[in-house]
């Protein structure tokens, strides 16, 4: 008999619900009774979960780390601009090799320019065209851009090592007279390591830091043949809606013999500014670049985009461009531009 009981109350032990408020001695003499249903009924009193004031069983913890995970799941952080780009913060990363957006992604089937670059030229050798092109004012113009991640954590849990690709084309699609040529093409291949930071700057929160390298062509035979190689520094900071990209650059000079445009930092510039505001489902941004030098060789370029949501992903996109370097084959050409069209990936 007691050994029997002594089985059953080891069963039971085992079986019932794992937080409970009766101790191992109000259970144990529940085996002096010798009705079986009675000392199951004593047995289900005894083991019984402990009630809280409204009924319902309370949750008792055994451990300090098993109570965090059963306690409400912390509310996930909403992620900045330059967050969900760079995917800076840990909890962000999701891996190497998978395909991101980059720069903004358009179409722009207006695309005017005030004044069109028939003679391109360049100081190089053979870079200067003689015989006038027959380019329209009015073209399309477009742009495809993506990145992907190819190293993560490479200094403990900072450092990325990012891959690019952008392309913009200038499609002189109304020009039925000279069967519709590609003006221009720009292919733009870049490396950037990538780390997250954390300082403030005159109420601007310092996030990012990066270096690169950057390979700028047309991929055209001479005299059309445009090209260059920087090496880039990018300061990313954002502030209440606010994101601001500075990015100083260095020309890696070429021999003499191979550089298409020995002068293209006087017109393209050493470095630009972007700043980029989100507001209500809009999109703006500025971009600013310059020569940082005087006198005759004291050139620049301003770019404003604005992007407006349409329907689900689709935005409107109208661009304006005033300066010189709109594309590279215009690298020493000033004009002003606009464009109007649709994008499905902006910069943020």
């Amino acid at each position: 008999m007691f050994v029997r009981s002594a089985v059953l109350f080891s069963a039971c032990i085992v079986l019932a619900p794992p937080f409970v408020t009766a101790s191992p001695q109000e259970a144990a003499s529940c085996t002096t009774i010798a009705d079986d249903a009675a000392r199951l009924a004593c047995y289900d009193n005894a083991l019984r979960p402990a009630q809280t004031p409204q009924g319902e069983p309370t949750q008792e913890k055994l451990f300090a780390h098993e109570s965090e995970a059963a306690g409400a799941a912390a509310p996930k952080r909403v992620q900045s601009p330059l967050d969900s780009r760079w995917e800076l913060d840990e909890d962000s990363k999701q891996g190497a090799f998978h395909i991101r957006a980059y720069r903004p992604v358009y179409l722009l089937p207006v695309f005017w320019t005030s004044d069109t670059n028939r003679l391109p030229h360049s100081p190089a050798p053979d870079h200067e065209v003689t015989e006038p092109e027959l380019v329209d004012h009015l073209e399309a113009k477009y742009q495809l851009s993506l990145k992907t991640k190819v190293w993560e954590n490479i200094f403990g849990d900072n450092g990325d090592l990012w891959m690019g690709y952008t392309q913009v084309s200038h499609w002189q699609v109304y020009n039925g007279s000279d069967s519709r040529p590609f003006r221009e093409t720009t292919y733009e291949p870049d490396a950037t390591l990538v780390f997250r930071t954390d300082y403030n700057v005159l109420g601007w929160d310092g996030r990012l830091l990066g270096i690169g390298l950057d390979h700028q062509s047309n991929g055209r035979s001479n005299p059309l043949s445009r090209s260059w190689n920087r090496v880039i520094l990018n300061l990313g900071f954002e502030r209440d809606g606010w994101t601001l990209m500075a990015r100083p650059w260095l020309r890696i000079h070429e021999s003499r013999d191979i550089d298409d445009n020995p002068d293209i930092s006087d017109y393209m510039g050493r470095g630009d500014v972007q700043l980029v505001r989100l507001w209500n489902g809009h999109e703006f941004s500025l971009r600013a670049r310059h020569s940082l030098r005087g006198g005759d060789r004291s050139h620049g370029a301003l770019e404003f985009d604005w992007a407006f949501p349409i329907v689900d992903e689709l935005r409107g996109h109208l661009q304006v461009f005033d300066g010189y370097g709109e594309s590279l084959i215009d690298y020493n050409h000033q004009a002003w531009y606009f464009g109007l069209g649709v994008s499905l990936l902006e910069w943020y």
